[in-house]
C-alpha cells in the first residue's frame, strides 16, 4: 500500500514570493511550499460556507468596507496607500455601522485611566458602554493553584485576573460587541472562548514598550536582537546572561 504524501502545513509566515506575485493576492500568482490557497482547498471551501448565513455575510461585509474606508483617495491612479483613521475611530465606525448601540469595554486594572478616556470616547460617539476591569470579582490566585512564589506580589492574598467572569458580565449585560484593552496573554484567549459577542481588541498589554508589542519587532534585528536568540545562546563569552548584562558594559546593537 502506497503511503499518501504527507502536505506541507501552512507558512504564510515564510513565504519569499513578493506580495503582488502572491497566488492570494494575484490570480496569476503562484504559491510557495506551504501555501493554504492552493494546498487547502476543501478548508477554503468550508470557510466559504459559513459566509452563507446571512450575520456573517453581512458582518464581513461591512468589516471589508471599513478597512477600505481607512484609506483616503482610493480614485486616484496610480493608488499608494492614505492611511487616515486611528483604531479607536475604526471601532467606532465598524459599531454604528453595524448598528450596535451597547459596546462592551474589557480592561486591565493597570490602564484604568486610559479605560475610562476610552468610554468617553464610545459615549461620545453615541454609545452605551458597559465595563468591568480584570480584577473584577476579587478571587484569590491561590483558587486556581498559584503559589505565594508565583504571585506579583508575594506574602499576602493577590487577586487573581477573571476573564471568564469579565466575559459573562457583559454577556449578560447584553453588550452588542466587545473591545478589549490591555488583557494579559492568556487572559484575553479566555475571554474570546466564554464571550457571546463579537470582541475585537483597541490595545494588547506590553508592560515594556508602553503596550506597542509591535517595538520590540520592529528592533529585533537591531537593539532588542535578543529575543531572536534561543535561550541557549543568550550567554556571552563570559557566561553572562545576555538579558542582564549591566548597562554599564559596552555592547553594540548591530
Amino acid at each position: 500500500m502506497t503511503k499518501r504524501k504527507k502536505t506541507p502545513p501552512p507558512s504564510c509566515a515564510s513565504c519569499e514570493i513578493i506580495t503582488p506575485k502572491r497566488i492570494c493576492f494575484s490570480s496569476n500568482g503562484t504559491g510557495s511550499k506551504g501555501c493554504p490557497t492552493l494546498l487547502k482547498e476543501k478548508t477554503l471551501s468550508e470557510a466559504e460556507k459559513e459566509y452563507e448565513n446571512p450575520r456573517t455575510r453581512e458582518f464581513a461585509r461591512q468589516a471589508s468596507i471599513q478597512e477600505g474606508e481607512c484609506y483616503a483617495n482610493r480614485h486616484q491612479r496610480p493608488y499608494v496607500l492614505q492611511p487616515t483613521k486611528t483604531r479607536v475611530v475604526e471601532i467606532c465606525e465598524f459599531a454604528q455601522r453595524m448598528g450596535y448601540k451597547r459596546l462592551g469595554l474589557a480592561f486591565c486594572l493597570g490602564l484604568v485611566k486610559e479605560a475610562g478616556v476610552v468610554e468617553e470616547i464610545f459615549k461620545a460617539q453615541g454609545f452605551e458602554v458597559v465595563s468591568v476591569l480584570c480584577k473584577a470579582g476579587g478571587v484569590p490566585k491561590k483558587t486556581i493553584g498559584v503559589r505565594d512564589k508565583e504571585q506579583i506580589y508575594q506574602g499576602m492574598d493577590e487577586t487573581m485576573c477573571n476573564p471568564i467572569y469579565q466575559a459573562k458580565v457583559l454577556n449578560k449585560a447584553k453588550a452588542e460587541f466587545n473591545i478589549l484593552l490591555g488583557l494579559c496573554v492568556g487572559h484575553d484567549s479566555l475571554f474570546f472562548k466564554y464571550a457571546k459577542a463579537p470582541t475585537t481588541v483597541l490595545a494588547v498589554k506590553d508592560r515594556v514598550t508602553g503596550h506597542n508589542p509591535l517595538a520590540a519587532i520592529y528592533l529585533s534585528n537591531s537593539y532588542y536582537r535578543k529575543i531572536t536568540l534561543p535561550p541557549a545562546n543568550q550567554y556571552n563569552s563570559q557566561g553572562q546572561n545576555y538579558f542582564s548584562i549591566r548597562k554599564t558594559t559596552h555592547v553594540s546593537p548591530i
